[in-house]
């Protein structure tokens, strides 16, 4: 029985040499083709410079397609492996992952980790439900998980989607102030886990964040005439990713491209297709 102790002891030591061994071959090769890389985990970098030269992709279904002309992709971390972003990572493609962090699905892998307490109304996805943003206490560990998962797979950034419960029914008294907070709390846990955070959406608290936060997702700010409200990024240097999924690019581009955005056409089911804005 004493034996035993030395014996694992013996192991790990080995284990954490293959470990780094591992870690080395995937690596690497990487550094060997671009040794300016940046290594998986570290946030990624927005210069204020480069802010209205972006072209981007949001790819949320379908087989992924690495060969879009985009510097920056925004991508399920689930559904992406390790594989791909390695490939995309190789040709300096920026990576952003998207994670709900103010709903959860029943088919999520960690849907058991969240107690029925915090589940309120129906959410906007299939069989989602609302979390409730104030219970920071249960929320941060699945969530600061969610994170890791990202990092772990090579993601810089990450975008915080249903990062806006507080504006719709979620079964809970939610209030601008309970959002402000919990979006604030969820940038520092991003950053505290070396990622950069984004948002998704929120159009109405973005003038409040645009501090915490170092981008912003928008969907369909010409349509819904919201374009101006997300001019505080804009005015900090800060990107804009923004998509419309109606109306013809030659018309919105226009408006979106003078406002400094890196603007796309997409269909709703964020497969591969895409039409881009022109660059300024």
């Amino acid at each position: 029985m004493r034996i035993r102790p030395r014996r694992r002891a013996a192991v790990r030591p080995l284990r954490r040499v293959l470990s780094a061994g591992v870690v080395l071959v995937l690596v690497v090769p990487a550094y060997a083709c671009r040794p300016e890389l940046t290594p998986p985990g570290a946030p990624t970098p927005w210069p204020a410079a480069q802010a209205r030269h972006w072209q981007w992709q949001w790819q949320l279904s379908g087989p992924l397609d690495p060969a879009v002309d985009a510097d920056v992709f925004l991508l399920d971390p689930v559904d992406t492996t390790a594989a791909q972003t390695t490939e995309l990572r190789s040709r300096d493609r920026r990576l952003i992952c998207q994670v709900h962090v103010g709903s959860v699905r029943s088919a999520d892998p960690d849907a058991s980790r969240f107690p029925d307490v915090v589940r309120g109304s129906a959410a906007r996805r299939p069989d989602s439900r609302w979390l409730d943003v104030r219970s920071w206490d249960a929320l941060e560990p699945v969530l600061a998980d969610r994170f890791r998962l990202c990092r772990g797979k090579g993601f810089g950034a990450v975008a915080l989607a249903d990062a806006d419960g507080y504006a719709s029914r979620t079964g809970f008294p939610l209030d601008f102030d309970d959002q402000l907070l919990f979006n604030r709390r969820l940038a520092q846990l991003a950053r505290s886990l070396s990622l950069s955070p984004g948002l998704v959406n929120d159009v109405p608290q973005l003038a409040a964040l645009a501090p915490d936060f170092d981008f912003v997702v928008n969907e369909e700010c010409v349509r819904l005439r919201q374009c101006a409200k997300l001019l505080p990024f804009a005015d900090a240097g800060k990107p804009i990713f923004h998509v419309e999924y109606t109306g013809a690019t030659d018309d919105f581009c226009v408006t979106t491209v003078g406002y400094g955005f890196a603007s796309i056409r997409k269909d709703r089911d964020l497969d591969a297709w895409r039409e881009a804005c022109p660059l300024p």
